[in-house]
């Protein structure tokens, strides 16, 4: 059933392809372009697609940062208050072309296909958040970890990330280097510069993609020595950050122009959570497990990738829900935001939407829909 999909995927992708550059040559592809001025099959008006911006009251910063030359450095994205402008320059989604490499083998297509549609559709889309904004200080912001699930990285959950930043949190997302994502890298020496390597391969760069059962393999194997060293990422970063909270200097591989000096003391050291989707999820409640630090919280319509593809496509390839992927991340965005304040003790006004927590609201669901084992899992120790 799996292999009946991909397969699908990859002739419904070459069709489009070809009709797109073919007789076609005007049509966008629905499933993926920001540009798309029209959904596949519909006479509806004209609807334009992208990721959302905050609806909280701060800007919003980007950058990123990686320590360390080697694979057990930490590496993630922060989305972060900013000092309004500081910075013109919108933050680019998807940032090298090897995460389309990823992304094509994870979905099993060809590489140079995917490579090809996924630059030419959304090589372009940008992310609502000031790339290398000056931080905000001045206030004792709490701080989240974000662990992303299996096959995506540290820039696919920009929509959560991004409100969450705008509501006042800091938000680290890292990027797992266990052969979880679809693709991830480190410096193994003397990096050249950001615009260097937009323009060439770089041969002190190491790259990771993602780990395939192989045949007749158990999963739970894989997926557990894959927790335990997610775990220990996310508690790296927790750490990395607390450091420079406190004033430690901190040397970031990839030379970009961003003060992390004014991050001291900003970070609110009493909440500090952990969340994730999917494998981030259990990432999540693992970590929450080994670092009391955490105080805590916890398919297709969270990873940005639900709204920069039309309905046609979404639901073909699962990428949208039954509701509007823009409702679907507003309940969660607010349900997450009462529970952070509920459990780390906020005073803001997130409570107002206490009920989501509850399951009582439009398109909610008590409870759970999914039918949990009568037997207690294997421990993941």
């Amino acid at each position: 059933m799996q292999s009946s999909k991909f397969n699908l995927l990859f002739h419904f992708c070459y069709w489009l392809l070809w009709t797109s550059i073919g007789k076609l040559g005007e049509i966008k592809l629905a499933g993926l372009s920001v540009n798309a001025q029209k959904e596949m099959g519909s006479k509806s008006s004209t609807k334009c697609y992208g990721i959302p911006e905050g609806k909280g009251p701060y800007s919003v910063g980007c950058t990123d940062l990686m320590t360390d030359y080697t694979i057990q450095g930490s590496f993630f994205r922060l989305y972060y208050p900013s000092q309004n402008g500081t910075s013109s320059e919108e933050t680019k989604w998807i940032p090298r072309k090897e995460y389309y490499r990823g992304l094509s083998d994870f979905l099993n297509i060809y590489r140079m296909l995917g490579e090809t549609l996924f630059q030419h559709y959304v090589g372009s889309v940008t992310c609502p958040a000031k790339w290398n904004a000056a931080f905000k200080p001045g206030e004792k912001y709490p701080l989240i970890i974000f662990s992303h699930g299996l096959g995506a990285f540290r820039t696919i959950y920009s929509a959560i990330c991004i409100e969450m930043a705008s509501q006042g949190f800091i938000v680290a997302a890292v990027e797992h280097r266990d052969k979880s994502s679809s693709a991830t890298y480190y410096h193994k020496e003397n990096p050249v510069c950001e615009a260097q390597e937009e323009a060439t391969e770089n041969p002190n760069e190491e790259w990771i993609y993602y780990r395939k059962l192989k045949r007749g393999e158990q999963e739970f194997p894989l997926r557990h020595q894959q927790l335990q060293q997610r775990t220990e990422e996310c508690i790296k970063a927790l750490d990395l950050i607390l450091g420079i909270n406190n004033g430690n200097h901190v040397a970031n591989v990839l030379s970009l122009n961003f003060d992390w000096t004014l991050l001291k003391e900003s970070i609110d050291t009493d909440r500090i959570a952990v969340m994730g989707h999917s494998f981030g999820a259990a990432t999540a409640i693992k970590t929450l497990s080994k670092d009391a630090r955490f105080k805590g919280s916890v398919h297709q319509s969270f990873p940005d990738f639900t709204f920069l593809s039309g309905n046609f496509v979404g639901k073909i390839f699962k990428l949208k829900g039954d509701i509007d992927p823009n409702i679907a991340i507003d309940i969660s965005n607010k349900a997450s935001l009462a529970f952070l304040q509920k459990h780390l003790g906020l005073k803001k006004d997130f409570d107002q939407w206490d009920a989501l927590v509850d399951g009582e609201g439009h398109n909610v669901i008590p409870g759970t829909n999914i039918d949990l084992p009568s037997t207690q899992p294997e421990s993941l120790e």
